[in-house]
């Protein structure tokens, strides 16, 4: 595979193999790549990830870190060693810096935690920030320290489900201090 291609990720037509033993996931995960156009293998265990990588050379795979016989880092390493070209991506939900690092010794291209979507996937492949660009912050008006506070104190009473005195215990305050400070007006900066 050429480096042109591991820099773009996977185009319409390739195949993808996802390794994932939960299956409402990596069903919902294969659907979206299929929507897609993309060929799509499903193996939820160590076992079946191996017959799959003995049937075809896998181009790209993305498999989970937690299988229940045994660990992705393992299907990782025998995807890489059958077909050295393959690109492959990490799911966990059991994120570690040293489990990141093995992933990628391995020959793991990205690292992610879940949950993903397709899109996500496919900007890992792609090395590409899945959320977009960064927003120019420079017009950014950053928001007054009495702005700030209230909107704090709103968003615990919201998440106290409106308990007055829930939300004082919660910020520290006295009931009466924090019913003083809601009928104040937002400030405007």
């Amino acid at each position: 595979m050429s480096q042109e291609k591991a820099e773009t990720g996977p185009e319409i037509g390739d195949s993808i193999l996802i390794v994932d033993d939960d299956d409402a996931f990596s069903m919902r995960l294969a659907r979206a790549f299929k929507d897609r156009g993309f060929l799509v293998r499903v193996a939820q265990s160590c076992e079946e990830a191996r017959g799959e990588i003995e049937v075809e050379t896998i181009a790209w795979a993305v498999v989970d870190l937690k299988l229940p016989d045994g660990s992705g880092l393992e299907v990782i390493r025998d995807i890489v060693t059958h077909s050295p070209d393959a690109q492959c991506v990490m799911l966990t939900g059991y994120g570690s810096i040293s489990t990141a690092v093995d992933a990628g010794r391995l020959g793991a291209l990205n690292y992610i935690a879940k949950p993903v979507d397709a899109d996500m996937v496919l900007a890992a492949f792609r090395h590409t920030d899945p959320l977009g660009p960064t927003p120019d912050l420079s017009d950014y008006a950053t928001p007054s320290l009495a702005r700030t506070e209230w909107e704090h104190i709103n968003r615990v009473l919201k998440d106290c489900g409106g308990n007055v005195s829930e939300a004082a215990r919660t910020l520290g305050l006295h009931r009466r201090t924090l019913q003083r400070k809601l009928k104040s007006m937002p400030p405007q900066s």
